[in-house]
């Protein structure tokens, strides 16, 4: 009876054994990540205070607490002609207004000098509104002004994995048309995300060139009419790599692939932008 008793035990034993083995090699349900989700336009608002400004109700030198200057020739990486310098000849307050001057002069071994003045300090946002007033070059082609901005740490890698926002370029020979572009990993240079619009008084008046940046989308505003639209599908950051700090850039440049395309004219210069005012306002998170 107890020898009984004992192979019942033992088979029993076995049988859990056994059912414990079988679950241990089950193989698990496949993973299947869900992606996420593209943001949804949350109607964000901005700050109606400047975190960042410039009202240039000064006269002289740029203000050297909220601008410096990228320096140099070489091109650019778009074979332009001048040689930025941070020369007041270049760049200098008067009257009330920035003015942003190239001028038909060498410099080391360009022909050309300019200024590409940067955004310091607090000149930065991650998500806000940027605007300024300015008026474009009465120039001969072959001047090429911008009001753009660049990442400040290149978090995805270098241009244009990391992205540009272009709030206005104009083109000389082009003069009565202004871009507005947005360039990433995914679309970049001639193949940008972009805009175009007329503004017949672009060189003769000022005019407000803004953009509104929000974790849904990059909306360009010219006088405050929404001329442009790029929508984050959620797709990661080749596509959207605008969730990183950004500063601003003013410059006039001469030549280059795009300033240069129909020649660049002996007396192109002076090529001078004006800038009236620029302010930067903080998106207000929901």
């Amino acid at each position: 009876m107890r020898k009984q008793v004992t192979l019942v035990i033992c088979g029993l034993a076995a049988l859990i054994l056994a059912s414990c083995s079988k679950t241990a090699v089950q193989k698990p349900a496949p993973f299947n990540p869900t992606p996420p989700a593209a943001p949804v336009d949350s109607g964000w608002s901005f700050e109606t205070t400047p975190s960042f400004s410039d009202e240039f109700n000064y006269t002289g030198t740029p203000d050297t607490t909220k601008w410096g200057y990228d320096l140099g020739g070489g091109g650019w990486g778009n074979q332009e002609l001048e040689n930025y310098t941070s020369s007041i000849k270049n760049a200098y307050v008067s009257n009330g207004v920035l003015h942003i001057s190239a001028l038909n002069e060498t410099v080391g071994t360009n022909l050309y000098s300019s200024a590409r003045m940067v955004s310091k300090n607090n000149g930065w946002l991650t998500y806000g509104r940027v605007e300024a007033l300015a008026k474009l070059p009465a120039s001969p082609k072959g001047a090429w002004p911008a009001i753009w901005m660049l990442p400040n740490d290149y978090v995805y890698g270098n241009w244009p994995n990391s992205g540009e926002i272009d709030i206005m370029e104009q083109v000389s020979f082009d003069p009565l048309n202004v871009h507005f572009t947005v360039h990433d990993q995914a679309a970049y240079g001639a193949n940008g995300h972009t805009e175009t619009t007329g503004i017949p008084t672009d060189t003769s008046a000022f005019h407000k060139y803004r953009v509104d940046w929000t974790p849904y989308a990059i909306r360009g505003y010219y006088d405050d009419v929404e001329i442009f639209t790029y929508v984050n599908q959620g797709t990661g950051s080749a596509a959207w790599p605008f969730d990183q700090k950004f500063h601003l850039l003013m410059n006039v440049a001469i030549g280059g692939g795009w300033g240069g395309a129909q020649g660049v004219a002996t007396n192109v210069c002076p090529a001078t932008m004006q800038v009236d005012y620029v302010h930067f306002y903080k998106m207000i998170h929901k």
